[in-house]
């Protein structure tokens, strides 16, 4: 039995989302009280953007923000923006606490409000069901205004913010750190309101999760186990991650999935919930391990090198009865997996083939 090590069930997951800029990975730091935790980027320059997940304790609990690139402003290319928002899906998959619209306290121009039609635009009821609205840069509030104040004069703002619930709160990722004088003006007070108004949310509406997510992380799961009877002696934490990656290279593989698909699915939108997981259900079984063969062989070599031992042989034989024992039930995928547990040995043997040939050259050289 394998335990999917990334079932979280005690921790909080909250997923940034905005325009590169916005103060998202300031936002993430402030969060989890750490500064370097999440690199922060001080231009606008969306290819260093990545998505990127980091799980701290807080206050007694675990709190993982998962900070994405700035999906919603164009200034990526097409191919870098799928990677990336396949990468977000991946994290996302055991579901989510809430989403956080981040936005700065500035003069909204209509790229600015160009951003919030598109989150409304893309944004199912439900996922509004488990989003907070969280301004950065507070500093730029005019003295004695609050955010309320701020927000009232933007209509397109106020209907976002009407769709959220009107939950929204606002912090200032460098100059109220250490203001101990206004309450209002100090992140610690502002993050405790954040913390309560998710702990409510979630209460209310429990976690999100969508049929896109869970098929995810079922292809992920089944990519573990098969990891688990192919590849001997590697940790799970290494066949999760490995797990992942597999499942995440044929996302991005996927020609007919586009980014507004993949985005709309991670929202919540239906029939981009169809899309993927349609895309999802066409992979055989033996591909799986077809993909492992392919990237994993090394690892898996390597590992046996480590450990000074050749492949286990009874290893095999558990392979092989696994696999003939879905013969009558599956035969066509059962087929594939055959297939694929010969491509496993043939790659091996390559890869001891290639490091001996390796070997004697270097022993020439010497």
């Amino acid at each position: 039995i394998v335990t999917c090590l990334s079932t979280e069930p005690n921790t909080v997951r909250i997923v940034l989302l905005g325009k590169t800029g916005s103060g998202k990975s300031s936002l993430a730091n402030t969060i989890l009280g750490e500064n370097a935790v999440f690199n922060i980027h001080h231009s606008a320059n969306p290819g260093s953007s990545k998505c990127k997940k980091e799980t701290r304790q807080v206050d007694g609990g675990l709190i993982t923000v998962i900070d994405t690139p700035g999906f919603f402003d164009n200034r990526m290319s097409d191919d870098k923006l799928k990677s990336e928002m396949i990468d977000s899906i991946i994290e996302c998959s055991d579901g989510l606490d809430a989403f956080l619209i981040v936005f700065k306290v500035e003069r909204f121009t209509k790229h600015e409000n160009e951003v919030v039609s598109k989150i409304t635009e893309y944004f199912s009821e439900e996922a509004f069901k488990h989003a907070v609205v969280v301004f950065t840069h507070g500093d730029q509030l005019p003295d004695n205004m609050k955010i309320e104040e701020f927000v009232h004069g933007n209509k397109c703002l106020c209907d976002l913010l009407k769709k959220c619930g009107n939950r929204y709160h606002v912090v200032d990722n460098k100059y109220w750190n250490n203001n101990q004088q206004d309450e209002y003006r100090n992140n610690k007070v502002q993050v405790a309101k954040l913390f309560d108004t998710v702990k409510q949310m979630v209460e209310s509406t429990g976690r999100y999760i969508n049929e896109m997510l869970q098929s995810v992380q079922k292809a992920i799961r089944q990519q573990v186990e098969r990891i688990s009877w192919s590849l001997a002696g590697m940790s799970q934490e290494d066949m999760w991650q490995q797990a992942k990656c597999i499942v995440s290279n044929f996302l991005k593989k996927a020609a007919g999935i586009t980014t507004g698909v993949l985005l709309g699915a991670l929202l919540g939108v239906p029939f981009a919930i169809a899309a993927v997981v349609a895309y999802l259900k066409i992979v055989p079984v033996g591909v799986g391990l077809a993909v492992v063969a392919g990237v994993g062989a090394a690892a898996g070599a390597a590992e046996w090198k480590r450990q000074q031992r050749k492949p286990s042989l009874v290893s095999f034989l558990r392979i092989v009865r696994c696999w003939m024992k879905r013969v009558t039930r599956q035969p066509v995928r059962a087929l594939f997996g055959v297939a694929a547990i010969i491509g496993v040995l043939l790659i091996v043997k390559a890869v001891k083939v290639q490091a001996a040939a390796v070997g004697e050259e270097t022993h020439t050289v010497l």
